[in-house]
């Protein structure tokens, strides 16, 4: 559905530009905690343990259908800009994920910024990614495929990961979908990104709002090129994961989304993009009735099938 004059409005209204996030971060997250949905367990298995890697213990919450059984594993990372949220704000989405695709679903607790700023959630998200890719024994039954999947900051922490883990050379990441990815680290009137300025305002995620994430997150670190936070500025980008990469039409990070398929693309690698139309950042945390989450499971449960699909489509 288009999004008419109307709504345009209120969206504007929501968008709440003047808001200081970097005061209120802890409002924020209670705010997230508060509205985190009520689930039912009647027909899905769902149950918390720690994965323990080296000297990390990194808690995680893991998700099944009862009704459907598969080999494959999705290992989420959630987002909210590397500040707020949690499993609990993300259990319906994982639900969701487990029914719509039929997959396991394993949902990362990493640490919070700016509390544990980068890099300590990338490592846990390392440290998990590691441990079920090299013993998929550790969830207690056959495991043949892991794919690693994330939302906006969780697509950024995936795209990190798999950087990693090609860079360290301790296993590889062989398949990845990035939802609306953060993967450059400019949101100011520097960035040269027009998405950045075009839906930077209104559309209810603020470039003001992202820009305060990244620097709470970075904790006054130099790292602004680092290419584990900016998976973008990465100087060598070949031989990396099969991806797939969604992003929203009016989301001020779709640009930046869409470069990086590209240059991944370039690089030789093996990569799916699709622009959700008229949609905005965020979306796929929706109910799955919504026409762009019911389109966003297509395209996923497409790209886990291995069907093939032109490069740069939209939706």
């Amino acid at each position: 559905m288009a999004i008419n004059k109307a709504m345009k409005l209120a969206l504007k209204a929501l968008s709440y530009p003047d808001i200081d996030l970097k005061k209120n971060y802890k409002l924020h997250r209670t705010v997230k905690n508060v509205k985190a949905p009520h689930v039912m367990r009647k027909y899905y298995h769902m149950w918390d343990c720690n994965i323990c890697v080296d000297n990390l213990q990194v808690p995680v919450r893991i998700y099944d259908s009862y009704a459907k059984e598969s080999s494959t594993v999705l290992l989420f990372i959630h987002g909210g800009g590397w500040v707020t949220e949690n499993v609990d704000t993300y259990n319906r989405v994982c639900i969701q994920l487990s029914k719509h695709t039929g997959c396991k679903v394993v949902s990362i607790e990493y640490r919070l910024a700016p509390e544990h700023p980068f890099p300590q959630g990338l490592e846990d998200c390392y440290a998990v990614a590691k441990e079920l890719i090299c013993h998929p024994e550790a969830l207690g039954e056959q495991v043949n495929r892991v794919v690693l999947i994330g939302d906006s900051a969780g697509g950024n922490l995936c795209a990190a990961v798999s950087l990693m883990a090609r860079d360290r050379g301790e296993f590889e990441v062989r398949e990845q979908i990035l939802i609306y990815p953060a993967t450059y680290g400019d949101y100011t009137e520097n960035s040269p990104f027009p998405s950045v300025e075009e839906n930077g305002k209104d559309y209810l995620l603020t470039s003001k709002r992202i820009q305060d994430y990244m620097e709470l997150y970075l904790a006054g670190q130099p790292e602004q090129d680092n290419p584990y936070f900016a998976p973008l500025k990465a100087e060598n980008l070949a031989l990396l994961p099969r991806t797939l990469v969604m992003t929203a039409q009016y989301d001020p990070l779709r640009d930046e989304g869409e470069a990086f398929a590209k240059a991944l693309h370039q690089a030789g690698n093996d990569v799916k993009l699709y622009q959700m139309k008229d949609a905005l950042h965020g979306f796929f945390a929706l109910d799955s009735h919504y026409v762009h989450v019911k389109r966003a499971y297509q395209m996923i449960n497409r790209f886990l099938a291995g069907e093939e699909d032109n490069h740069g489509g939209k939706s």
